[in-house]
């Protein structure tokens, strides 16, 4: 077993502990900003957005970026070039969306002068949700979709040798 293979479960570890602060961040971000009422004025309000703002950017963001970081060591070290890897990375790629909406979001708000409307975030929350589940669904039930037509270049390696040896299983 090489060193690599070793380092698989604190990978896993790891991406796990990030996708909980990511998608926990994901949810409580709009729901901080859309849950105020204007009767409270400016100076709290803006000190909510503070909070917002820095949790996105201290916290949630890199929590995105390490989890994505380790679930793509996963895929090359586990050799994972199934269908339904490439269907859950289509509804990751729809969590990284939300993920840059809110960051516009916050942004927005930021640079609106003298009121304090954040848009109303159901809509958006139950696209994550959809998307989380469909993640950990294809992830804990990892469904057979070889039916699936997919084209080589995307379950083939390419010819080029990995820059570490990965043994196979």
């Amino acid at each position: 077993m090489t060193t690599l293979m070793v380092l698989i479960p604190h990978f896993k570890a790891l991406h796990i502990g990030m996708l909980l602060l990511w998608c926990s961040g994901l949810f409580a971000l709009p729901l901080m900003l859309a849950r105020h009422d204007p009767v409270i004025g400016q100076t709290d309000y803006a000190r909510i957005r503070r909070a917002t703002h820095f949790a996105y950017l201290f916290f949630i963001t890199p929590a995105a970026v390490l989890a994505i970081a380790s679930g793509t060591a996963l895929v090359f070290l586990r050799e994972v070039y199934v269908t339904w890897m490439f269907a859950k990375l289509v509804f990751v790629a729809t969590m990284v969306t939300f993920h840059v909406w809110i960051g516009y979001v916050l942004v927005a708000v930021a640079e609106q002068g003298g009121t304090h409307s954040a848009p109303a975030p159901t809509a958006p929350l139950v696209l994550l949700l959809v998307a989380v589940l469909c993640v950990l669904t294809l992830v804990l039930a990892k469904p057979d979709l070889d039916d699936i037509p997919l084209p080589g270049w995307l379950t083939e390696p390419r010819g080029h040798q990995m820059p570490f040896d990965v043994p196979k299983r």
